[in-house]
Parts: structure tokens; sequence; C-alpha cells
């Protein structure tokens, strides 16, 4: 990997392969679904992370229940979340952090000072800023997931096209959009059916 990416979505692009290549060889037949979880450090969208993650087929089992199966499978609050790799404004990804500060800087985004939440709220340029730098994020994390499946980099690391469900905890509701951009239609079309489900009750 470069220590030197001309973009930040290009460092995003070529760290995914490394974090997919490690995920356990053991676990590899098993994933039905790769998860794209967005946060950010103490809710500063300054510091936004995409930590990329999977759910398994035992997983599903452990946690479906008798008329819940597909809540189970599409939900991420059944799935696995934690002990994932991360990539963003963080101190787990180096390279990253400061690709992605210099590119919001250019863009004219970011600010300084201490986050505080009622300062931002306060100030309708901060919030402004904000915004912007959370949708700045949400468009690289889901041409992150077109990106692999474009280029096959999923099929070939893991052996199949899977679908790539984009969730961000802070914003309930957003993944079905998200996800339904991020993938082939063909892909997420069990997802999509859920979630229209779910919309019905």
């Amino acid at each position: 990997m470069t220590d030197h990416p001309e973009t930040f979505l290009a460092h995003l692009r070529e760290a995914a392969v490394g974090v997919l290549e490690r995920f356990p060889e053991e676990l590899r037949p098993e994933i039905y679904a790769l998860s794209f979880r967005i946060w950010r450090i103490d809710a500063d969208d300054r510091h936004p992370y995409v930590a990329i993650g999977y759910n398994t087929e035992s997983q599903y089992e452990r946690e479906k229940f008798p008329g819940g199966e597909d809540e189970a499978r599409w939900n991420y609050a059944y799935w696995l979340l934690d002990g994932f790799e991360a990539l963003g404004n963080v101190p787990d990804d180096p390279v990253g952090a400061r690709v992605y500060v210099e590119e919001v800087k250019q863009l004219g985004v970011w600010y300084d000072g201490e986050f505080d939440l009622g300062r931002v709220l306060d100030d309708d340029d901060l919030s402004a800023r904000t915004d912007l730098l959370r949708l700045h994020f949400y468009d690289a994390v889901i041409d992150l997931a077109r990106h692999l499946h474009a280029d096959g980099v999923i099929e070939k690391v893991l052996g199949r096209p899977l679908p790539v469900v984009v969730f961000d905890m802070d914003c309930p509701g957003w993944e079905a959009h998200a996800t339904e951009y991020a993938n082939p239609p063909e892909l997420v079309a069990d997802f999509m059916a859920w979630q229209s489900a779910a919309e019905d009750l």
C-alpha cells in the first residue's frame, strides 16, 4: 500500500483489499454479507471511519427466531459488529487519517477546535460543514463498495459475489438507500425485500 495516495477514496480502495484478505480463511465459506459500519470518534464528523466486517451463517443461526428469520438475517442489530478493522480518520489508519484531513481541508469543510455538539448545533456554518463532512464520507464509502464489486475484488478474495450492507447507526433507515446504491441489484434483492416488508408494517 502506498503511503501517498492521491485521494482519500484511492486510499480506501487500496486499503480495503488488505482488510478483505485478512478475513479468517476458516470463516470465508459461511460469510453471506459484508458490513460497512460507519461511525465516528466521539460523535465528531471530522473523525469518521468505516469498519469493514461481515456476518456469517453461524451468527444468523444463533440469532434467528420464529417469524423473524429475515430480521435476523438482514438487520445489523443481530450481526457481528465488533473486532473489525477500521479505515478513516482514526489512529488505526494513519495514512487514511492524513489523506482524509488534507482532502477535507482542501474542500474547505474542515474546522478547528474542540468538538462540542451544542457549539455545532448553534452555529450555522459549523452545522453546514458537519453535514458536508458526513456526506463526503458517505459518498466515499458507497463508492468503495461499488468499486469492490466492479473490480471483482470481493469475488476474487471471498470466492463469490456478496452483498455489502452499508449502515450508520446514527442514521436509521439510511442503510436502505445506501445499500441499494452500493450493490448490483441482484445481490441485494433479499435485503431490499426485507426492507420493503418492514416499511409496510
